[in-house]
């Protein structure tokens, strides 16, 4: 697959359920992507300052009354123009409509969804399109053809439930613990919901949920999917909860190697990771 990896800001915050905060935080990212405490280099040895690697489409309007329509025009055209979305949000529930737009162009995709919490409640608190429902939707619309989740550690009964409904292949951190880790072949599209990592390592994010993965760990995980990547998001950066400004670092380190696995394009079957 081509296509240059271009950031495209999702500031949209209004189907969070707890605290808001999250539409600020594409503008920190950039800002810590482009900061002088580090280089534009990947761990993989790519210069993602250069014009021809990463990309930026800018921040979508979703101050009107349709905001998951711009998301997921946004992302359409982004695509029609060569571009391969690695998108900024804003809250999780934008995964949903990003998600409808590469779905549009890839007839077989895997989500590998990394994660503190599933995301696949029928609806929450009354709102089908809140940020604790996005996947429940793309699994409806079949927008994936396997959604495999890693880091969850809040699944209740209905989670569960909505899980075995949809064939959901959930690898929780008691799981990974025990050394269970995701075969994924591409083509793959990844959403990486910050408060996935520890908070001792994200603080900045509005759901703190203990025992959750290290930033090294995510990394490996990024570094060791097979296939291409059709596209990513990273989601619910709270720059509010974040005084130190350290999640936005951490945020901008995930991007990079992200963007950089994406310009590897290996063949599309793929190297597995290991099992545990």
């Amino acid at each position: 697959m081509s296509g240059l990896p271009t950031l495209l800001g999702c500031p949209w915050d209004a189907s969070s359920s707890f605290l808001r905060g999250a539409a600020d935080a594409p503008a920190l990212i950039r800002r810590a992507i482009a900061s002088p405490s580090s280089n534009s280099w990947s761990e993989s040895l790519r210069d993602l300052g250069t014009p021809d690697a990463l990309g930026d489409a800018g921040d979508l309007d979703v101050s009107g009354d349709d905001p998951r329509a711009v998301i997921e025009q946004g992302a359409r055209s982004l695509i029609a123009k060569q571009g391969r979305p690695l998108s900024l949000g804003g809250d999780h529930s934008v995964s949903y409509p990003l998600l409808r737009a590469v779905r549009s162009v890839h007839p077989r995709l895997t989500v590998l969804h990394i994660d503190a919490h599933a995301d696949l409640y029928e609806d929450f608190e009354g709102d089908r399109y809140s940020h604790a429902c996005p996947f429940a939707r793309v699994m409806e619309e079949g927008l994936a053809d396997r959604l495999v989740q890693v880091g969850i550690r809040t699944l209740n009964q209905h989670q569960r439930s909505q899980a075995d409904r949809f064939g959901v292949e959930i690898i929780d951190m008691r799981s990974w613990v025990a050394g269970v880790r995701p075969d994924v072949g591409g083509p793959v599209y990844v959403s990486l919901d910050l408060d996935a990592l520890d908070p001792a390592f994200a603080p900045g994010v509005s759901h703190w949920e203990p025992g959750g993965l290290s930033v090294r760990e995510v990394i490996t995980l990024i570094h060791g999917l097979g296939g291409t990547l059709a596209g990513a998001d990273l989601v619910e950066y709270n720059p509010a909860r974040d005084p130190s400004g350290v999640t936005a670092y951490v945020a901008a380190k995930l991007v990079k190697e992200i963007a950089s696995r994406m310009l590897e394009d290996p063949a599309e079957e793929g190297i597995s990771l290991p099992q545990g």
